[in-house]
């Protein structure tokens, strides 16, 4: 989205050029793209789709499970519902089978983003695959150029969050995980390293549904158990992953990021405290992003965070202040 400023006197050309030269490219105000980051689990889609009901906005996929086709559940896509009209992009459109790179991201997401602007909406790329958002906002050199970002990091303790992860593993799995899973099931391939077979939950049922036909049924469940204790483990050392590169690409890169932390939402499981604690605060970053740049501080303070919730570790990122949290 881009804003304009009324007040701005025209530049006159210096008078012993013989020709003037055309300044508005060095002025022109870059448009605004707001990032949605953190860890899975922690309700990045449930924020991209909250500020997009309160500013006219649309949301771009940044998960690099959900850009295939097929397994909703395990890749735990969005419903219809869940949506709420908000238009979504990048969700379900590559072929399970091809091998999707962070430079296939780059470009689709790219234009994406200059359709949605185009509509005079605001892109909201939300998902929890860094290494898709580094090659765009990062290794973009006309991404950086044309635009101004803003970092929401929707942080939660890892305690917790693991607690939440297993929970939701337990509900996909109540959903219809299993039958998903098996439904794509080729006995002939034991390749798990490309396309959509790398999400968490398919390689993880490899050896229930090669040996199902031929146990009895306590051996079944057993291996039923193994299958899903290891897709807990899995999505838990993922999140930790996760959270280590935006670390990482914080102090990489000095991001204009604002941690939301959500620890007490999911402890409370309150749509008041998430509403009071994330969607609120969130909106606010956003709306004053959108008006001021890089003056938001004027109105929506920050301060630093000493110490991380969910590792104890040290650090210095911009955070909504307390008076915003609390």
């Amino acid at each position: 989205m881009r804003l304009t400023s009324s007040s701005q006197k025209p530049i006159q050309p210096l008078a012993n050029f013989r020709r003037a030269i055309n300044m508005a490219p060095f002025f022109r105000r870059k448009d605004k793209v707001v990032f949605v980051v953190g860890p899975t689990g922690t309700g990045k889609s449930r924020l991209a789709i909250d500020i997009a009901t309160r500013i006219p906005a649309e949301v771009v996929n940044c998960d690099k499970m959900q850009v295939y086709k097929g397994l909703e559940i395990v890749t735990n896509k969005v419903t219809e519902e869940e949506c709420r009209g908000v238009p979504h992009h990048l969700i379900g459109f590559v072929d399970p089978n091809a091998n999707f790179t962070s430079d296939d991201f780059r470009h689709h997401a790219s234009d994406a983003v200059k359709s949605i602007l185009a509509r005079d909406r605001l892109p909201i790329i939300a998902g929890g695959s860094n290494s898709f958002i580094e090659a765009l906002a990062n290794d973009d050199p006309e991404f950086r150029l044309r635009y101004e970002c803003c970092f929401l990091w929707v942080d939660v303790s890892l305690p917790v969050l693991h607690s939440f992860v297993s929970e939701r593993v337990d509900r996909m799995v109540k959903a219809g995980l299993v039958n998903e899973v098996r439904s794509m099931f080729d006995p002939t391939k034991t390749n798990y390293s490309q396309g959509i077979r790398r999400a968490i939950g398919v390689p993880e049922l490899d050896q229930y549904f090669r040996n199902e036909a031929v146990v009895d049924a306590k051996t079944r469940a057993k291996l039923l158990d193994v299958a899903f204790a290891k897709i807990k483990e899995n999505t838990c050392m993922l999140a930790c992953r996760q959270l280590q590169k935006i670390h990482r690409l914080y102090n990489q890169w000095s991001w204009n990021m604002h941690r939301i932390d959500a620890t007490e939402v999911f402890l409370n499981s309150g749509e008041e405290a998430w509403e009071k604690l994330v969607e609120v605060p969130s909106s606010m970053i956003v709306e004053e992003f959108l008006y001021y740049g890089d003056h938001m501080a004027t109105i929506v303070p920050s301060e630093t965070v000493p110490v991380m919730a969910s590792t104890g570790m040290p650090i210095s990122i911009p955070a909504m202040a307390a008076a915003v949290t609390r």
